[in-house]
């Protein structure tokens, strides 16, 4: 039996609550989350929210500061809607009870980081993120109509294909009519149908052997929104966080740029500062400047890591202003006002993504996107820090708005009957162990051949890889029982490839794709969105 509601949710990050938080007063509400409500992308966001709220501010810096980050292929419209309507999000936030770090005269202390010349990112101590989160969990939470399903992920969306009776014609639109869903714990395939569907189900760092992301981060409504037809953009943008946390027994963690902000400085192992080679903004250079400047140091040393030193900063300021990476540190044994951090860059943000308007709709009718898993426009080449919890959350207020006109135009129309989906056979352990290295292998050859620093030679062999291993993938995920790893592992495989094909595509070097055997930027050919559809190709 399907499980209906108005409003589909996938995804529990600061765009995916807001959204159903939006939504409510007007419908029935799902939201779908993979782990626990509180696992997302936006829980591990330590920097925080980029908004215009200081008299010494304006909205024409900002909006040049994000022009200038996105290296030619932002959207002017999307980045100056996005950043005016920063102040009030702010404020709707403040609302809900996110209690912002304040400064001794009441107003937000506010941070700097890469990329801005002014200081305009409204904090919660080092653990913005976190706070957002449990916020918007306990607001909607309190709404008797939204009901959250944790441990439950997302197989694929639900088109005309899957409906009984239902003759789709060549010219139709594609329509989304809700997703199949796996209940983790039970291990079985339920179907949830919506009038509205919307996907904010995060990045995909996971696709990469280094990452700041958590293990849920697999690309997952990407893949889907690819396999079901819908345009997806820009892939070969991702962007790779200068600083995360070097350590051979911990687990990746992000070193928040904020840390730079603050007087932080790159170090060799010697101790020699090496970023004024690169740039005149030094460590607050954008991230991609910096994040090739280590792997190039790297390099050069066969170093595993450099070091960011604090030490110089008054010790009281530094607990103070950085609790969380400082009792981190600390658990393994190190302590960051007197020691140097060990860092390396990691996978951080995938600023490509599922093409999606101003108004938040896709090329498929009646699904939605926002936050990281959507390509607006907002960030163009290169993400501009700070900026993506910005968007994620003017984007949920853009699909709310027109999620509920086109509601209004669904409301009276009958649910369509919606074939099950069950997969037959022994679930065959023995090739499991085979395809279960599989996923290693492409975190493997993705961070050696499609990783911050590109060549043709490495990207070519990386396709071929990858089209191998996606057949067997595919092969083994439609004749076995679905778990949870299969459907995660397929999900890692197919962005993976749509990652490489952009990024083979693109032959220039801009924001963050850089490849060495097309080293400048291309103005004439390439400042353009590079776009893919299942069944269309690249354009």
């Amino acid at each position: 039996m399907a499980i209906r509601t108005d409003f589909l949710v996938i995804g529990s990050g600061i765009g995916g609550l807001s959204y159903a938080l939006k939504v409510s007063d007007f419908g029935s509400v799902v939201v779908v989350t993979k782990k626990e409500d509180s696992e997302s992308n936006t829980n591990y966001a330590q920097g925080g929210i980029a908004s215009v709220v200081s008299p010494e501010d304006s909205f024409e810096a900002h909006i040049d500061d994000t022009l200038k980050a996105g290296d030619g292929l932002c959207k002017p419209e999307v980045v100056k809607k996005v950043i005016k309507s920063g102040p009030k999000y702010i404020e709707e936030l403040v609302k809900v009870g996110v209690n912002f770090t304040r400064d001794k005269n009441g107003g937000f202390d506010l941070g700097r980081e890469g990329g801005h010349s002014k200081k305009r990112v409204v904090h919660v101590q080092d653990f913005t993120g976190r706070e957002l989160e449990n916020a918007l969990l306990r607001a909607v939470k309190s709404k008797k109509n939204i009901q959250i399903y944790e441990n439950h992920t997302a197989i694929d969306l639900i088109t005309q294909r899957c409906i009984k009776d239902y003759n789709f014609g060549s010219k139709e639109k594609i329509k989304c009519f809700g997703a199949y869903i796996l209940d983790i714990d039970k291990n079985k395939i339920e179907t949830f149908t919506s009038k509205i569907t919307l996907l904010a189900t995060g990045g995909a760092g996971r696709v990469y052997l280094h990452t700041t992301n958590p293990q849920i981060a697999t690309g997952d409504g990407v893949a889907m929104a690819y396999r079901a037809g819908a345009k997806i953009a820009n892939m070969e943008f991702i962007q790779f966080h200068p600083t995360s946390l070097y350590h051979p027994f911990g687990e990746s963690f992000l070193i928040s740029e904020a840390v730079r902000g603050e007087g932080g400085k790159l170090k060799l192992r010697n101790g020699k500062t090496f970023m004024d080679k690169y740039h005149p903004l030094k460590e607050l250079a954008a991230r991609d400047v910096v994040a090739r400047a280590i792997d190039s140091e790297l390099k050069k040393s066969g170093d595993f890591c450099v070091f960011l030193d604090i030490t110089h900063l008054n010790s009281d300021f530094v607990k103070k202003r950085f609790p969380n990476i400082y009792n981190k540190c600390l658990t393994l044994g190190i302590d960051i006002t007197k020691e140097w951090i060990p860092v390396v860059p990691a996978a951080h943000y995938m600023c490509g993504g599922i093409l999606t308007y101003l108004d938040g709709t896709t090329d498929i009718k009646n699904l939605f996107a926002c936050g990281e898993v959507s390509m607006t426009g907002m960030h163009g080449a290169n993400r501009l820090a700070s900026n993506s919890l910005l968007e994620a959350i003017a984007f949920a207020d853009f699909s709310a708005k027109s999620s509920i006109e086109q509601f209004k135009k669904e409301k009276g129309k009958e649910f369509p009957q919606v074939k099950g989906r069950e997969t037959k056979g022994k679930f065959d352990k023995k090739e499991w162990v085979i395809i279960s290295h599989d996923k290693k292998e492409i975190q493997n050859f993705m961070w050696d051949y499609v990783g911050i620093v590109r060549s043709d030679r490495r990207l070519k062999k990386a396709e071929s890889r990858i089209r191998i291993l996606l057949k067997e993938i595919e092969e083994f995920f439609h004749l076995n029982p679905v778990k949870e790893e299969v459907v995660e592992l397929r999900n890692i495989a197919t962005t993976a490839e749509l990652i490489i094909l952009s990024a083979l595509s693109r032959k220039e070097s801009r924001g963050l794709h850089y490849n060495v055997d097309h080293p400048e930027r291309d103005e004439v050919k390439w400042k353009k969105d590079t776009i893919i559809q299942k069944n269309e190709g690249l354009s």
